[in-house]
């Protein structure tokens, strides 16, 4: 049963998440502090993570962010009220998977949920295809990883799958549509940022 890990402080909205995500299967933890959720992520290694942004003590961008550098891969579902573009796009750039807007239908969280999970699922089966190979750069499937030059280049699990799914169609233009069909299991939607994001990354 995949283990998703909430971090919200508004209890109300904390505890309906977790029944909705129970319900369709998966085995809720919440916490209400951003250092109880930046500890979680550390030592229990949940398969996704729910994460709300403004939060006592340690926000949400600093939990991203300290996640990230810490190489903690876990996909994040940001949910928050804060729902202009900057807002959404800043929280990609820092490492977040996916962002939901308050206030959202619970269905469509359970749905953005099961599209990380199986994202995290895929990034962690093995065996794995082969390296590939383009000039200086090598992209290893089997440890979720690239190198330029002999070098790593960090990348978060996400990261790594755009790259990977782009390097596999090397030499045809895939849509915005496309990569997000393939790599987040969504149809592209107005104003959807995500691909453009990801894409600037690498």
């Amino acid at each position: 049963m995949p283990k998703v890990l909430i971090v919200e402080d508004d209890e109300v909205i904390s505890q309906g998440m977790a029944q909705h995500l129970a319900a369709a299967g998966f085995d809720p933890v919440a916490v209400g502090k951003g250092d109880q959720g930046l500890a979680r992520l550390r030592y229990e290694n949940p398969d996704v993570c729910v994460l709300d942004l403004m939060l006592p003590g340690v926000d949400g961008w600093k939990l991203i962010e300290t996640a990230r550098a810490e190489g903690i891969g876990t996909p994040i579902v940001v949910v928050s009220a804060r729902g202009t573009e900057h807002d959404r796009v800043h929280a990609l750039e820092i490492g977040a998977d996916d962002y939901l807007v308050k206030p959202f239908s619970m269905k469509e969280l359970v749905a953005r949920v099961q599209a990380a999970a199986r994202r995290g699922t895929r990034t962690q089966e093995a065996p794995r295809g082969e390296p590939v190979e383009i000039e200086e750069l090598r992209i290893d499937p089997r440890e979720v990883q690239a190198y330029v030059d002999g070098q790593s280049a960090g990348l978060t699990p996400t990261e790594f799958r755009l790259l990977y799914a782009l390097a596999l169609e090397r030499g045809r233009v895939l849509t915005r549509d496309e990569l997000l069909q393939k790599l987040w299991g969504r149809r592209e939607s107005h104003r959807d940022r995500t691909v453009d994001v990801f894409v600037r990354r690498l």
